[in-house]
């Protein structure tokens, strides 16, 4: 009973968490490196649609960005206080 699964159950491993899109702006530290990430809003009053910026700190084994690379990074477990991300294409 517990050791046979379900045809309709997969034995896949989801993915999960979100994948953005950035610009690499800063390598300073090792194996991390800074994404700005722009996405646009529209404001609530005026419906001009604005550019918001936001920046993630993301772990880079290896080293491998440099600054002005446009990468993708996906979420993950937390790394440290501030990295949450990992760097999936550069």
């Amino acid at each position: 009973m517990f050791g046979k699964k379900k045809n309709n159950e997969t034995t896949e491993k989801k993915t999960g968490g979100r994948v953005l899109r950035g610009t690499v702006v800063a390598v300073n530290m090792i194996d991390t490196c800074t994404v700005a990430v722009e996405r646009y809003t529209k404001h609530p009053k005026y419906k001009k649609y604005m550019r918001r910026t936001k920046k993630y700190l993301v772990h880079d084994a290896g080293n491998s960005a440099k600054v002005g690379d446009k990468v993708e990074i996906k979420e993950t477990r937390p790394i440290s206080k501030r990295k949450y991300f990992e760097l999936i294409k550069a």
